[in-house]
C-alpha cells in the first residue's frame, strides 16, 4: 500500500470512528459492538504506525472520545482521566511486560502487577476536601468533563463524607448491575419506553441527566479503582496501588471488588484467565481485565503518552465461537405480546458460560440464516453480550432437519398472532393474555388511559404476584385491605388508590378505548372513534368498512379495531367492566357541537398558567380543532406560554399568528 492509498483509508477509518465514538460517548447509543469498534481502531493504529507522518492530533488514536453535554458546567481535571491501551492476546501482554521490566531494572524498582476487572460503565472522578464530597465529574474527553456533583450524590455507594478528614480525588466507574439492568429494561418495555442498548449506555445516560431526580430513580452504583490526587499529609499510599485500594475501602469507598496482586506477568495472565472463567458469576458487566503496575514510584518513571498511561494496559477478551446442535425452536411471549422464537441448543460452554438456549429474534432472522431444526450451528458470545447464532453449517445436514413454522395462535392464551405489514415482530393480540398482563395493566391505568393515580408499575407487580389481580377487570374488585397489605402502614395510601379506581369508573369513553391498548389507537384516534360511535357496543359492532371511514382511522387501524373486538377475551373483559360499573358510553359534547376551530391547527409551546398541555389540547379538539407537535406553514395558531422555545421562533419566522393564554381564553368564551 502506498502513502496515497493509506491516507485515503486512514481518512475513512477516522470518519467512521468519530461517528461511532460520538454515538457511544456523547449520545449513549452505540451502533456497533465494542469488538468491531476495537478492530477498526486497531486497523487505524497499524496504518498510522506504518505511516507515522499521517498521524494528526485530532485522530482518535491520540485523544479520548467524548464531549461535554449542553447544560452541564465544564470541569477541568487536575489529573487527566486517560484511556487505556487495549490488547487482545497474551503475547501483547508479555510485550508490555518486557517494556515495563526494562525500565524497572534500569531504575532498581520492584515490579508487581495488580489485575482488576474492567468495569463496563462511565468513568468519573470524585473530589473530597476535608473528607467532604465537593465535586463529581464525568471523564468527558479526559481533560475536560461534566460537573455531575448533584447526580453523584444520589448514588448509594458514593460517600458524601469519608471516615477521615482528608483531601483526595479518586477515579471510578459508574455502572448498573446486570440484574438491575434487566429489571429496568423489563419495566421500560412494559411502559412502552425505548429499551437501553446495554448496561454501559444506560449508566452513562442516567448519570448525564440534567434533572437529578431522574438519576436518583435509576439503579446506579460505582466502583472506585484509582487515586488521582491526594494530600500526602493525610493519605499515605505506601508506594503500592494494591495497598492504596485497601485504604480507600477503609475510608468508605466501594472499591473494585475483583483485584489480585501478582508477582509477575505469568501470574497476571492466570488472574485474567480466572476472571474470564468467573465472569458469569459477577453481578456487574465487564469488558475486559486491566493490568496495572503496583509500584507508584515506577508509575511516575514510566509516565504517560498524550492519551494512555504507560504503566497500565487493558486485555479485551476475544469473541469465542463454538459449534452445537439446534435441537428445537420454541416461541416465548414477551410482556408486550411479542412472539420471540428461541433456539433450544445442545449445551455448549462459550466464553465462560454454558449456553443451552438463545434468542432467534424473529421469523425474518431465521429465514435469513436459513435455520432448520436439527442443524449444526455456530454460537458466538463476545464479552457480556447475549449469545447468538452467527452461522449454519449446511454441509453437516443429514436430511432429517425440519423447517420452522411461526405459530398462528399465542402459545400462552390461544389468541390470534398478528404480524402487520412492515413489522418484523409477530404479536399476540389477546387482552387477557397472562404473559403480557403487566404491560396491559400499566397501559390501562396510565395517564393517557384511565389515569388511576397510585397504581405504578411496582404496585401493579405486587398485586399480580400476590394474586389480587389476574386481569384488567380485577382492578375494580380490589379492596382497601388488598392494597394496604402491600405497604407497611399503607392504609391511607390504599384508600387513595381505591378512591382513584372508583373515580375512573366515570371517565369518558375515549379514555376507556385508549386504555384498552388496541394497536395503533392513541388518544386522538380514540376521540374520533367515540365521537362517531358513542358507545363501546357500537364500536364493537361496527363493520370494517365503517371503521375505515372514521376520522383519524385508516385501513390498518380499522383492521386492528375490528379484530380486537371480535376476540373472546375482549368480549369477556368488556362485560366484566360493565358489571364493575365502568362507563362505556360517550359523554355529551359540552360545547353543543360547536366546531368554531374546525379546519384550524394549533401548536402549543411553553408553560400555560391555567391549563396543562393535555387540558388545552382537549379544549381545542372539543371545538373541532387539531393540535400538532410541530410548526409548519399549515399551522393556524401558536399558543405560547412562559419560556416558549424554538417553536415560537419558527412561528415568528413563518409569520404564523401567535396567541397568548389570555387571547386563547377570549377565543373559547361563548
Amino acid at each position: 500500500m502506498n502513502k496515497e492509498q493509506a491516507k485515503k483509508e486512514i481518512d475513512e477509518l477516522r470518519k467512521k470512528l468519530e461517528y461511532y465514538a460520538n454515538l457511544y460517548y456523547d449520545m449513549d447509543n452505540p451502533a456497533i459492538s465494542d469488538y468491531d469498534y476495537d478492530m477498526m481502531m486497531n486497523k487505524l493504529k497499524a496504518l498510522e504506525k506504518e505511516f507515522p507522518e499521517l498521524i494528526t492530533k485530532d485522530s482518535l488514536t491520540q485523544k479520548v472520545g467524548g464531549h461535554v453535554k449542553e447544560g452541564f458546567k465544564e470541569v477541568t481535571h487536575e489529573v487527566p482521566l486517560q484511556s487505556l491501551q487495549d490488547v487482545f492476546s497474551y503475547d501483547e501482554l508479555r510485550e508490555f511486560d518486557e517494556r515495563v521490566k526494562k525500565v524497572a531494572l534500569e531504575n532498581n524498582e520492584e515490579l508487581k502487577y495488580v489485575v482488576e476487572t474492567k468495569i463496563d460503565g462511565l468513568s468519573s472522578a470524585l473530589k473530597y476536601e476535608n473528607g467532604i464530597l465537593v465535586q463529581g465529574a464525568t471523564r468527558g474527553n479526559g481533560l475536560v468533563g461534566e460537573d455531575v456533583t448533584e447526580n453523584m450524590k444520589t448514588i448509594k455507594h458514593v460517600p458524601k463524607e469519608l471516615k477521615e478528614k482528608i483531601n483526595i480525588t479518586v477515579r471510578g466507574e459508574v455502572f448498573i448491575g446486570t440484574k438491575e439492568f434487566e429489571k429496568m429494561n423489563e419495566e421500560r418495555e412494559i411502559l412502552d419506553e425505548p429499551l437501553f442498548a446495554n448496561a454501559r449506555n444506560a449508566a452513562a445516560g442516567s448519570l448525564r441527566q440534567l434533572d437529578s431526580k431522574i438519576t436518583a430513580s435509576r439503579p446506579l452504583d460505582i466502583f472506585i479503582f484509582n487515586v488521582q490526587k491526594y494530600d500526602e499529609k493525610t493519605f499515605d499510599a505506601e508506594n503500592s496501588h494494591f495497598v492504596e485500594l485497601n485504604k480507600l475501602e477503609k475510608l468508605g469507598f466501594n472499591v473494585v471488588p475483583v483485584r489480585t496482586l501478582c508477582n509477575n506477568i505469568d501470574e497476571a495472565i492466570e488472574a485474567i484467565k480466572k476472571i474470564g472463567e468467573d465472569r458469569e458469576k459477577l453481578s456487574f458487566g465487564i469488558d475486559g481485565a486491566v493490568v496495572k503496575v503496583d509500584n507508584l514510584r515506577l508509575r511516575e518513571i514510566l509516565g504517560t503518552t498524550y492519551k494512555v498511561p504507560k504503566w497500565a494496559i487493558a486485555y479485551k477478551y476475544p469473541p469465542e465461537r463454538k459449534e452445537t446442535k439446534l435441537l428445537d425452536i420454541v416461541c416465548q411471549v414477551g410482556r408486550t405480546g411479542a412472539i420471540t422464537p428461541t433456539a433450544i441448543l445442545e449445551p455448549v460452554k462459550v466464553a465462560g458460560s454454558t449456553i443451552s438456549k438463545t434468542t432467534l429474534h424473529n421469523e425474518d432472522f431465521i429465514k435469513e440464516k436459513g435455520l432448520k431444526i436439527g442443524d449444526t450451528v455456530v454460537i458466538q458470545k463476545q464479552g457480556d453480550v447475549i449469545p447468538e447464532v452467527v452461522d449454519v453449517i449446511k454441509s453437516k445436514r443429514t436430511g432429517k432437519e425440519k423447517d420452522f413454522v411461526m405459530p398462528t395462535v399465542c402459545p400462552v392464551c390461544g389468541a390470534p398472532v398478528v404480524r402487520e405489514e412492515g413489522e418484523a415482530v409477530a404479536r399476540c393480540i389477546g387482552i387477557e393474555c397472562s404473559a403480557k398482563i403487566l404491560r396491559n395493566l400499566a397501559h390501562f391505568v396510565s395517564k393517557e388511559g384511565m389515569n388511576i393515580e397510585g397504581l405504578g408499575i411496582k404496585i401493579l407487580e405486587q398485586l399480580v404476584d400476590k394474586g389480587f389481580v389476574k386481569n384488567i377487570a380485577d382492578i375494580y374488585t380490589l379492596t382497601v385491605d388488598d392494597v394496604a397489605s402491600l405497604k407497611k402502614n399503607g392504609r391511607k395510601f390504599a384508600q387513595n388508590v381505591i378512591d382513584a379506581i372508583n373515580r375512573s369508573k366515570d371517565n369518558d369513553l375515549y379514555q376507556l378505548v385508549t386504555a384498552l391498548g388496541i394497536r395503533h389507537i392513541g388518544v386522538k384516534s380514540a376521540k374520533g372513534l367515540t365521537k362517531k360511535y358513542n358507545s363501546i357496543d357500537k364500536i364493537a359492532n361496527a363493520s370494517l368498512e365503517e371503521l375505515a371511514m372514521t376520522p383519524d382511522v385508516g385501513l390498518i387501524t380499522a383492521q386492528s379495531i375490528y379484530e380486537f373486538f371480535r376476540q373472546p377475551q375482549t368480549i369477556d373483559l368488556i362485560e366484566k367492566l360493565k358489571q364493575a360499573g365502568v362507563n362505556t358510553v360517550a359523554k355529551e359534547n359540552v360545547n353543543n357541537n360547536d366546531d368554531r376551530f374546525f379546519g384550524k391547527t394549533f401548536v402549543l409551546t411553553g408553560s400555560l398558567e391555567n391549563y396543562t398541555r393535555d387540558e388545552a389540547s382537549d379544549i381545542i379538539e372539543s371545538f373541532g380543532g387539531k393540535v400538532s407537535g410541530s410548526v409548519s406553514k399549515k399551522t393556524s395558531y401558536v399558543l405560547a406560554g412562559e419560556e416558549a422555545g424554538s417553536k415560537l421562533t419558527k412561528a415568528q419566522e413563518l409569520g404564523i399568528p401567535i396567541i397568548t393564554e389570555q387571547e386563547f381564553n377570549q377565543m373559547i368564551e361563548k
